[in-house]
């Protein structure tokens, strides 16, 4: 805010101290305190923004910058909803910690009395149980001896055949235990290393990282299997995305998920058509344009003129990738020119023909937080209310009245995400049509304080999002289960901190899939990934779970 405007404010209240009366100052004071406000704000970015440019400034002569020390969070910087979302949320019963009911007996051993010392009139009165567990590492190192036969008449040489489980020098116990240490457990190569040494395994960290890597097994399939299953069987797909490093480049871990799986895919970009390739489960993009193509231009911005091009240019069937960079070609003879537009058309086109494929199964409904790339490739998008309430949190009023404002408006949208978790319990249609009226009652609201009042307007026009819910009760009102997985990833980067090759990039989102899916599904994932690599196969696949676990029916 320059000087200029502020002397037009305080010219326009126009105050003469002596002159002002209780009317007079209900109506300066409400203005007094925006300017309060927003010269408040201003001043906290112009500190931030010299900050910086005494950074810089610091750089260029040689020196080194402000250092960045995290000390404790102060009061007012935590943006977290969580405190005021557990407060409506109804308390779950707790689970009993025993856990003796689930240990496996492996055997049994009787520890006698000495006869010696008991007296005669002794009586034996059965067995006290103790259940003590125990883990054994030692090694169990195999000599094969391969029985080898030669036939002259032939002259061909015939040599016995090793277990099915057995590749290489390892056998399926130490290839599992390799897996779940460093997928499970998150521990680093040279760790695992250094821990089947000291058990008496001999082995190289580049055989390790060929174990982690190399797909001997099929857990790249079994991973676009889960998927697959998810997207077939299950009412709605949760997404979200976090930053990775590859080979010294930055990327994206896109992950999605619901209450039965969690799939992680690793990507150069995260725009819309990179989604939705992803929901293409690796089937070769096309494009369409049709009636909903030509809708989606109209609500990407794309220009009258270029709209009008294309439906001389187009008709209606599916072109390839090839045939759609040779129609924009046509459109935009300037390569340098019309970035942005051609990326809107390929979105535009590319959803369209998405929508109109039978080869992989439709996402219905997705739910995520409100970034731009996850909007329009799904028929109905949920947004996540705690992201929604975040947004209140960032506000920072000094102006106590305006303080109090915020506060109170905060009590009432968490009350309201209380209401909505009763509704989830209980559905009913009157139920649904009195939240979608209160919707409208607390987000028309003003408080006169300018910033919280743009955010509720901005919360005001999200409400079909927000309150898709109670069209579909088994959605949840928020998307803390991708965040969880974003987390899984963050955790898993502490350790390793990048994957350095294409083939170490997908093994590690395949094995990310099946334990965090296995977890989910109650399956123990060590006895999982030993089942396969032992090539048993007496479990049933995670995606066979998932079609047997998911809804009856899609909502």
């Amino acid at each position: 805010m320059c000087l200029s405007e502020i002397k037009k404010i305080l010219h326009k209240i126009n105050i003469r101290l002596g002159e002002v009366d209780n009317r007079k100052l209900t109506e300066v004071l409400p203005i007094l305190f925006q300017l309060i406000e927003r010269l408040s704000q201003e001043n906290e970015k112009l500190k931030a923004e010299n900050q910086k440019l005494r950074d810089e400034n610091s750089l260029l002569k040689g020196e080194q910058a402000r250092p960045k020390i995290r000390g404790n969070k102060k009061q007012g910087e935590n943006i977290s909803s969580e405190k005021e979302r557990k407060k409506r949320k109804k308390k779950k019963e707790k689970k009993s910690k025993a856990k003796k009911h689930k240990i496996t007996i492996d055997r049994t051993e009787v520890c006698k009395v000495d006869r010696s010392k008991l007296p005669q009139d002794a009586v034996f009165k059965g067995h006290e149980s103790a259940i003590v567990q125990e883990i054994l590492i030692k090694t169990d190192n195999v000599e094969y001896k391969r029985e080898v036969f030669y036939s002259a008449s032939e002259n061909k040489t015939y040599v016995g055949q090793l277990p099915a489980a057995v590749t290489g020098e390892f056998g399926p116990g130490v290839r599992s235990l390799v897996c779940t240490l460093k997928h499970v457990g998150n521990m680093s190569e040279p760790k695992i290393l250094e821990l089947l040494e000291n058990c008496g395994i001999f082995i190289s960290q580049s055989t390790i990282s060929r174990i982690l890597t190399n797909d001997e097994t099929g857990f790249n399939k079994e991973k676009e299997d889960i998927f697959r299953a998810a997207l077939e069987t299950t009412p709605f797909q949760q997404i979200d995305d976090t930053t990775v490093r590859v080979n010294g480049e930055n990327q994206y871990s896109q992950i999605l998920c619901n209450p039965y799986y969690t799939a992680f895919f690793t990507v150069p970009h995260k725009n819309r058509l990179t989604i939705l390739d992803i929901l293409l489960c690796g089937k070769e993009r096309t494009y369409l344009f049709d009636l909903k193509a030509f809708c989606l231009l109209s609500d990407l911005k794309v220009s009258k003129k270029v709209i009008n091009q294309l439906l001389d240019l187009t008709d209606e069937r599916k072109i390839s990738e090839a045939e759609m960079q040779e129609l924009l070609k046509i459109i935009f003879p300037d390569a340098k020119k019309g970035k942005n537009t051609r990326t809107r058309i390929m979105e535009a086109a590319a959803i369209a023909s998405y929508h109109r494929q039978t080869e992989i199964p439709v996402a219905n409904i997705l739910l995520s937080d409100d970034a731009p790339q996850f909007k329009k490739l799904i028929a109905e998008h949920a947004l996540c209310l705690i992201h929604e309430g975040r947004h209140y949190n960032r506000l920072s009023p000094i102006v106590p009245f305006n303080v109090d404002e915020l506060k109170k408006f905060k009590t009432r949208f968490w009350d309201y995400y209380g209401e909505l978790l009763k509704y989830k319990e209980n559905p009913k249609p009157e139920t649904a049509a009195r939240l979608s009226s209160e919707f409208d009652n607390l987000f028309s609201t003003k408080t006169g304080y300018d910033a919280l009042d743009d955010r509720i307007e901005k919360t005001r026009n999200k409400k079909e999002e927000l309150l898709l819910v109670l069209k579909y009760p088994r959605l949840p009102l928020h998307n803390n289960a991708s965040e969880l997985g974003a987390r899984v990833e963050k955790r898993r980067q502490d350790v390793s901190l990048q994957t350095k090759s294409v083939k170490g990039t997908k093994a590690k989102d395949s094995f990310l899939t099946i334990t965090q899916t296995a977890k989910k599904l109650g399956v123990n994932a060590y006895r999982y990934i030993y089942d396969r690599i032992s090539k048993t196969f007496s479990m049933p696949s995670l995606a066979d779970l998932i079609y047997q676990n998911s809804p009856p029916q899609r909502e």
